[in-house]
């Protein structure tokens, strides 16, 4: 995996995110190797920590076992655990993922905004029996995600289904602070470096064009 983080970062990759225990989904690592790994990231490297639990005392001390610099929220907490969080955590950037769903999902995101550094636009399903809370590789409905963009006042990442061929198209209907991209990066589950330069080739030019207009 640490391979798979410099192979990202000679990409062109701003930020790194390191999945722990899922109730589904790929890429799980353990805390032991996320920490081994984020010791080991050249300094200045931002790390994500992607994590399901939803008790802020949890969610500290896993932060504490694996020092990232970010952690990733991909269940749903209330306002009161995220101002809970930043007391227990005031020095790590706290992400809350919103799964777009619908247009109802304006509204959760404005909730999610509070006492959060920036939001993530994801299309997981946290209301089915087996809870998906990412790494699905389908995209979700880019109008609600403009919508949000446009609602809240931090920055927001869009994730969900994003690859080389669609990723333009996204950046331009959505105007999101950065992309986030897993599964769209891959084969067979690893890390498919051609399909990761394609991605940030894409990225780079279409953020390129939109400097020059």
């Amino acid at each position: 995996m640490l391979e798979e983080s410099v192979l990202a970062l000679s990409a062109g990759a701003d930020a790194l995110g390191f999945v722990s225990e899922m109730p589904s989904g790929p890429g799980v690592l353990s805390e032991e190797s996320i920490a081994s790994i984020v010791s080991e990231l050249p300094a200045g490297t931002d790390s994500f920590l992607l994590t399901s639990r939803i008790d802020p005392g949890e969610i500290a001390a896993q932060v504490d076992r694996c020092r990232p610099t970010t952690v990733q929220l991909v269940d749903r907490l209330e306002s009161e655990a995220r101002a809970d969080l930043r007391r227990r955590l005031p020095g790590v950037r706290l992400v809350q993922v919103v799964h777009v769903s619908g247009p109802v999902s304006v509204g959760e995101a404005t909730v999610a905004a509070e006492h959060s550094d920036a939001i993530l636009l994801d299309s997981g399903r946290p209301d089915q029996t087996v809870r998906e809370l990412g790494g699905t590789g389908r995209a979700h409905d880019w109008e609600v995600s403009r919508r949000i963009v446009q609602a809240v006042d931090i920055p927001v990442y869009l994730a969900g289904g994003l690859n080389s061929a669609n990723v333009a198209e996204a950046i331009e209907t959505v105007r999101p602070f950065g992309v986030d991209v897993c599964s769209g990066v891959r084969t067979d589950g690893r890390l498919d470096a051609v399909k990761l330069e394609k991605f940030v080739t894409a990225v780079v030019a279409t953020v390129s064009a939109d400097d020059v207009s």
